[in-house]
């Protein structure tokens, strides 16, 4: 057995034992569409042991009448890992958070922020954050169909909303319906006249009305999320949140979750080496080829492994480009190592 396959054990609390739900919530990595798929949640789980790893949105129709192996399969080792559902009957979703509950998830989260056209059109997102009622029912039905957590992601409001009194009243009824938890991007999404990137960075992030929503509803925990880019910001917000939410940076950066079980849950650990994630990723794709995947599907997700070190262009190159080509092995990780200067072993990214 290989000498870093310590990275592939669950997360373990200061004691040994596994952290609550809630205290995982203390750290989250976003769900982000097209990108926190199983293999890039299986490279986070490397880097965080104790973090809440969110699946990408998957259309609750996808799961009741599609291929639900192939939307709902995960690594045991990816958890604590929570599944977003996107819809708005409250019996698909219902039938959808059943599904879910037979493969494992921790969690059960209704997407109400993503502010895309595609996401409109479907009567899904944010633009629900116009029907508190329906949100309500949607998570009432949930829960009746699942006896693991229901929580939402929403946004502060949309377009002219008033952020106090919208919010409040959104909450209100997600809290009548029995909902767990919170997470709130600290903007609001405009979905007349912005696109989904610049819903991203255009409208202002508030996030006082996100920490004014927590001490109302306290105890209900609600989390943070929205812009937040470094471990700085996520040590500022903690404070003032029950937890924060980390999206793109974590994506684009992955080493900065190196030292997140140490900076946000206060356990000491040795932070992950670039040559042995490397190893465990060649080893954790070696698998994943035999089962058919692509190894450009699991590499996409290292190009950031190396930023900030020299040699971290060709590493990023030689992973995007020769991970494509056909009968790529990983070998090709190996390859992209070389690349880089290693020199300074103690460096985290």
């Amino acid at each position: 057995m290989s000498t870093h396959t310590d990275f592939q054990r669950g997360p373990l609390g200061a004691d040994g034992s596994a952290p609550s739900l809630r205290q995982s919530r203390r750290f989250s990595v976003a769900p982000m569409m097209d990108w926190t798929d199983r293999h890039c949640r299986y490279l986070h789980r490397l880097l965080t042991r104790h973090g809440l790893l969110f699946t990408e949105m998957v259309n609750s129709g996808a799961v009741v009448h599609g291929d639900a192996e192939r939307h709902l399969r995960f690594d045991d080792v990816e958890h604590p890992v929570a599944l977003q559902l996107g819809g708005s009957d409250p019996r698909e979703l219902a039938e959808a958070s059943r599904i879910a509950t037979t493969f494992g998830y921790d969690e059960i989260n209704l997407n109400v922020g993503c502010p895309s056209d595609r996401v409109q059109s479907g009567r899904f997102g944010a633009c629900l954050m116009a029907e508190p009622e329906l949100v309500a029912d949607c998570v009432r039905a949930m829960r009746d169909a699942t006896d693991r957590p229901v929580t939402v992601k929403c946004r502060i409001g949309i377009d002219d909303q008033d952020t106090e009194e919208s919010l409040d009243r959104f909450a209100d009824a997600m809290v009548a319906a029995g909902v767990d938890a919170l997470y709130v991007h600290a903007r609001k999404a405009w979905l007349k006249g912005l696109s989904p990137k610049e819903n991203r960075t255009i409208p202002p992030l508030d996030y006082p009305r996100v920490y004014r929503l927590r001490q109302r509803l306290a105890p209900l925990p609600v989390m943070i999320n929205g812009g937040i880019e470094t471990l700085e910001q996520v040590a500022a917000h903690l404070p003032l949140t029950d937890g924060v939410m980390l999206g793109r940076a974590a994506y684009h950066n992955p080493m900065l979750l190196a030292d997140i079980d140490r900076l946000v849950f206060g356990v000491e650990r040795d932070s992950p080496g670039l040559e042995a994630l490397i190893a465990a990723m060649a080893d954790y794709a070696e698998g994943q080829l035999a089962e058919g995947q692509r190894l450009n599907g699991i590499a996409r997700h290292m190009l950031g492994l190396a930023n900030g070190r020299p040699g971290a262009r060709q590493f990023r190159q030689v992973m995007s480009v020769d991970a494509c080509r056909k009968g790529a092995g990983p070998e090709v990780f190996l390859r992209a190592l070389a690349a880089v200067d290693l020199s300074d072993l103690a460096r985290a990214g």
